[in-house]
């Protein structure tokens, strides 16, 4: 019994007390004592741990033994991305816990939604030996699961020591893939190498109509218009609708890949993936998908856009291929006649885009 530390808490007595103690038949002399465990014998070179157990089993009083958690404080007349030292910092940091939604950003703490404001605590919270308690305890559990995948690749890719989670649900550990666990109601330690692999994501494809964007439309960070010819896909993930993807034919006149290449195209007008499942990978590889099924209906497939993350993705990816106006500027090209905007994708002249055409595994040359 060496491990665990008896703490005692001592109130007054009074009638209150005394009349429970004597209606419950509990012998009650104003002292409580709790049975805690002592701080596990852990390197500090790690960058996650976790701390698991029941309700009323230690686990608050243990996540002490590691430090002090901060709450953040916001000012409800700034918008949540006002927050940080600088605007760079911002974005990368909202952005890394998973909160991608460039609309929600320019909102006050106080309108978020619930999942929204735990991720936006999240990324105030999350630093060199941070402690987080009840982690995911106010979202539900397909909420949980994103969350706790976008933030532990967040936490490793930066290199962020020493972060210790605290929480009730053991259905995230997977997905948080922690250095260590400590299971308060066992009593058990269990390193990363002891613990299961992380679960595959899958989403299932459906065809949707266009109408299906209404439910996605204030979470897109540019126009919440669609045109109702397009081609749409919703993806399914633990039964919940969460990503949404809009093509639309391609009427411009663009040189064949190759010799004898007549194929039509088509080019992603949205995609948007719901702010609680953001961060995780969803809309890139829905992305990937959707262009799959074009060439596989033998389309040519094209997407541009200002997302940094989806940017830099495709930049680095094999299936997909830089066309001649990737990052360049387009202020040149400012003028459009009105027959051009039918399909209303007005060519973007402000902001420097990723521009990509998908190739998928077939890389035709």
């Amino acid at each position: 019994m060496k491990d665990i530390k008896i703490i005692e808490s001592k109130v007054k007595t009074d009638k209150y007390t005394k009349y429970a103690s004597r209606v419950f038949d509990f012998d009650f002399d104003g002292v409580s004592k709790f049975i805690c465990h002592k701080k596990p014998n852990i390197k500090n070179d790690f960058n996650i741990g976790l701390i698991v157990g029941s309700s009323g089993s230690g686990k608050s009083t243990l996540l002490k033994e590691f430090g002090k958690e901060c709450s953040p404080l916001w000012d409800y007349d700034k918008a949540i991305v006002s927050h940080y030292e600088t605007p760079e910092e911002a974005v990368k940091l909202l952005s890394s816990v998973g909160l991608n939604s460039v609309p929600s950003w320019m909102k006050p703490y106080s309108v978020l939604s619930t999942g929204e404001k735990f991720r936006a605590d999240l990324s105030r919270k999350i630093k060199d030996n941070g402690v987080i308690d009840e982690f995911t305890s106010v979202v539900n559990r397909s909420v949980a699961k994103s969350a706790s995948l976008a933030i532990s690749k967040m936490i490793r890719r930066e290199n962020i020591k020493n972060v210790v989670f605290c929480s009730c649900h053991d259905d995230i550990i997977d997905w948080l893939d922690p250095d260590w666990t400590f299971n308060t109601d066992t009593g058990e330690y269990l390193p990363r190498g002891s613990l299961r692999q992380r679960p595959i994501i899958r989403i299932e494809i459906y065809g949707s109509s266009w109408k299906k964007w209404e439910m996605f439309k204030k979470h897109h960070y540019l126009s919440a218009e669609i045109n109702n010819a397009c081609r749409c896909f919703v993806g399914v993930f633990d039964g919940e609708e969460v990503v949404f993807n809009g093509s639309i034919s391609l009427p411009s006149k663009i040189p064949p890949l190759y010799e004898g290449d007549t194929r039509n195209k088509f080019r992603e007008s949205r995609t948007v993936v719901l702010p609680d499942y953001q961060g995780i990978g969803i809309g890139t590889r829905f992305s990937d998908s959707i262009g799959e099924i074009f060439l596989d209906n033998g389309y040519r497939y094209f997407s541009k856009t200002a997302h940094i993350r989806m940017g830099e993705y495709r930049q680095k990816s094999d299936l997909w291929r830089a066309t001649s106006t990737n990052l360049k500027s387009r202020e040149k090209s400012q003028k459009q006649s009105k027959k051009d905007l039918w399909h209303r994708m007005v060519l973007d002249t402000k902001r420097i885009c990723y521009s990509h055409e998908y190739i998928g595994s077939r890389k035709y040359k």
